[in-house]
């Protein structure tokens, strides 16, 4: 955001390197040695190392956009995954525990220079039940026993920071924030993960709206002050209590899977497109053809 940032197509051009190396290095130079003490950095060093990279990758260093066009005009399918998730959007998330970029559809398209008209399908991806990393409101976050079984400490996808490793906070589903999310994305398909987890619950709780003292709301507050404070509005269904990990097509899976399914899918307000139901490839379940 400060326009400082040195961009790979740089490392091309050693008069525009150096000046723009010159100007990042001698503010984190005065942060290096007046903050921390350190040692200041190199621009000699630092600059024909990196005058290095950029030979070394030039051939790989070029506009991608005129790439993708290219494609599109020849109608080959292309795939765009965005970053982190919906409400960790700089503009519709919730502010300020947030990323500094938007994640969701329309960044894609900014990242990526396509149209958001040229756009065929947003496939939003969703967990069965909700998880949040770091600070900020969760209105569905459980505890205790329910929580550690959420969690699924000890297996392969449990619910562990990836970088920090710490445990991730965790709770029921919120069709509140998942119908929110599918609204400024524009997601019309939907693909669930994590099915199994829930293989052991014999009850399982959706959250279908929030009371505020005495108002209920089917749309997060503007406000994570308000949004902390509001109470969910769950709905409950029975489990299925039964493994489901083997399971590869969708109508193999339990009724009461199916059901529960379904009906994320109808508060969502989207199609169903996928269900995984274990970390491998092959559990990964395709109900339609989104692809």
């Amino acid at each position: 955001m400060d326009r400082t940032g040195i961009r790979m197509g740089d490392l091309l051009h050693e008069e525009t390197l150096l000046n723009r190396l010159r100007v990042v290095l001698e503010e984190k130079n005065r942060v290096l040695t007046r903050l921390y003490n350190a040692k200041p950095l190199s621009l000699h060093d630092i600059y024909l190392r990196y005058l290095d990279f950029g030979h070394q990758l030039a051939d790989h260093i070029t506009n991608v956009q005129p790439i993708i066009q290219r494609a599109m005009e020849k109608d080959l399918p292309i795939l765009l995954e965005g970053a982190q998730g919906a409400l960790l959007d700089i503009d519709h998330g919730t502010y300020p525990y947030v990323t500094s970029s938007s994640p969701g559809a329309a960044g894609a398209c900014q990242g990526t220079g396509i149209g958001p008209t040229q756009l065929s399908s947003v496939i939003g991806v969703y967990k069965v039940y909700s998880t949040r990393v770091g600070e900020g409101p969760f209105p569905t976050e459980v505890s205790g026993a329910t929580a550690d079984a959420l969690r699924q400490l000890g297996t392969p996808w449990a619910e562990v920071g990836t970088t920090t490793g710490r445990l991730r906070r965790v709770g029921w589903f919120d069709a509140v924030t998942a119908r929110y999310a599918a609204q400024i994305n524009g997601i019309d398909t939907v693909a669930l993960t994590k099915l199994d987890v829930l293989d052991s619950f014999n009850s399982i709780k959706i959250c279908i709206g929030y009371r505020l003292h005495d108002a209920e709301l089917d749309t997060p507050p503007t406000t994570t002050a308000v949004l902390a404070q509001v109470e969910p509005i769950y709905e409950e269904m029975p489990g299925w209590m039964a493994p489901t990990s083997h399971i590869r097509r969708f109508q193999d899976l339990p009724e009461q899977a199916q059901a529960y399914v379904a009906r994320l899918c109808q508060l969502v307000g989207a199609r169903l497109g996928i269900v995984s139901v274990g970390p491998g490839r092959h559990q990964t379940v395709m109900v339609t053809d989104v692809f």
